[in-house]
């Protein structure tokens, strides 16, 4: 029996025709009328850009409301409206990519019932600030804890991630007395887009690896007024708290990561079975998983192209990911709400950061920041690992790198997107882990 999201892909299906009907009157009209449409469409995309133009930001800290214009979303359900779709996959699973079915239907939610101003009321109701850092305009949510000694930390997103991931947890690590915790644990949370990201500015020179954001992040902070603080991060999040925790700024007393980049220099001959299963997931990744990162990390601009004219592009290009590297059944439906996912992609898809995100890709590959190791941290660590992460490292490649060690822990159950999937987990896990850092 078809569930109500899947039954919506039949309404998408007949949508197509309307290609075809475009296509007849554009032979038909010659090139004067193609000219023509092209014309009003560049103009009408310049007008939706100019409506959708970041302030501009200095190195004050200003607020920032999220307001997407209206004529963007409805040049969204436009696009989503005449998809042109491929034929069916020819397996019956999803080793070839996301099934047509799953397409259809998630593109069919999207047009037809997921509501972006419920998301826009949602985040617009943390406090978001902007301010200019090395050139660029950070964008970042900041809330403060209403217990004056809690710790600062800063929670750092990766790809095809953004600030949507930390949403659910930013109330209980904030203010964990109000959700059922002890006031001891509060945090003061900061959580920033990455550069070209969301709403912070899109880098227009090379050079923002996650070295130049761990640099960006160690200003952030004291601005912001903390001079002790922690970091915290998972996929490129982790490797900017991997920077981070090399780098030693000012005030960084300790560092956590649901993503463990520790492999040894030289793998063991005789791995135990834990190790086995980490060289394995590693592997997968390199091989099967990695087409992706392959095409980021070297022709970004290119994807870059598709994913900004295709709504459903963009979609589906992340879609992928949540079916791949989530704790589920077979669909990432069962780890996230369709809505939570399109929370998610809509950030994507309103910024049209599909190349600007891509190019972390290419700046850490270029930059040699991109290996499954990021050598010896002498700052203490922390770590929680989610059983369904893309590689799951054992402790004691851990304890070789990190000599500070002072906290690593195995949850029963979550993957790649630690807080988006669990996070209650995760909230639970930080509060554990930076018990000992407190004073």
């Amino acid at each position: 029996m078809k569930n109500d999201f899947e039954h919506r892909a039949e309404r998408a299906a007949s949508l197509t025709s309307r290609r075809k009907f475009i296509g007849a009157a554009l032979a038909i009209g010659g090139a004067g009328m193609f000219s023509e449409l092209g014309i009003l469409r560049a103009r009408g995309n310049a007008e939706t850009a100019a409506q959708s133009a970041l302030p501009a930001a200095t190195k004050d800290v200003t607020p920032f409301k999220v307001s997407v214009p209206q004529s963007a979303i409805d040049d969204l359900k436009r696009r989503l409206a005449s998809t042109r779709w491929p034929e069916r996959e020819t397996v019956s699973d999803w080793s070839q990519g996301v099934p047509l079915r799953k397409a259809m239907a998630l593109v069919a939610y999207w047009h037809d019932k997921y509501d972006w101003r419920r998301f826009e009321a949602r985040i617009n109701a943390f406090p978001q600030y902007r301010t200019q850092i090395d050139g660029l305009g950070i964008h970042f949510i900041h809330v403060r804890s209403p217990q004056p000694n809690a710790l600062p930390i800063i929670l750092t997103h990766g790809w095809p991630g953004s600030v949507v991931e930390f949403m659910e947890v930013i109330g209980p690590l904030s203010d964990p007395a109000r959700y059922g915790g002890n006031a001891e644990d509060a945090f003061h949370v900061v959580v920033p887009s990455l550069p070209g990201f969301g709403f912070s500015d899109k880098p227009v020179e090379t050079g923002w690896d996650v070295n130049r954001i761990a640099r960006a992040w160690a200003t952030l902070m004291p601005r912001l007024g903390h001079d002790r603080w922690v970091a915290q991060g998972g996929d490129w999040g982790s490797g900017v708290t991997h920077a981070l925790a090399h780098q030693r700024p000012q005030g960084l007393i300790a560092a956590h990561v649901n993503w463990q980049f520790v492999f040894p220099e030289k793998l063991p001959e005789h791995p135990t079975p834990a190790e086995q299963k980490a060289i394995e997931g590693a592997s997968r990744f390199a091989n099967d998983w990695s087409g992706y990162f392959r095409e980021q990390a070297t022709r970004p601009q290119t994807i870059g192209y598709p994913l900004a004219d295709s709504a459903a592009g963009q979609a589906l290009w992340i879609y992928e990911k949540f079916q791949a590297w989530t704790d589920n059944h077979g669909n990432p439906e069962d780890a996230l709400s369709v809505d939570a996912m399109l929370d998610d992609i809509s950030l994507y898809w309103f910024t049209d950061s599909a190349a600007s995100s891509a190019r972390i890709y290419w700046e850490n590959t270029h930059a040699g920041a991109a290996g499954l190791s990021a050598g010896r941290i002498e700052l203490p660590m922390a770590a929680s690992v989610f059983p369904h992460e893309i590689f799951t490292p054992p402790k004691a490649w851990a304890e070789a790198l990190w000599p500070n060690l002072f906290y690593w822990n195995e949850v029963d159950k979550g993957g790649h997107f630690a807080a988006f999937e669990q996070p209650k987990i995760f909230t639970e896990e930080l509060r554990k882990a930076f018990r000992s850092r407190r004073g």
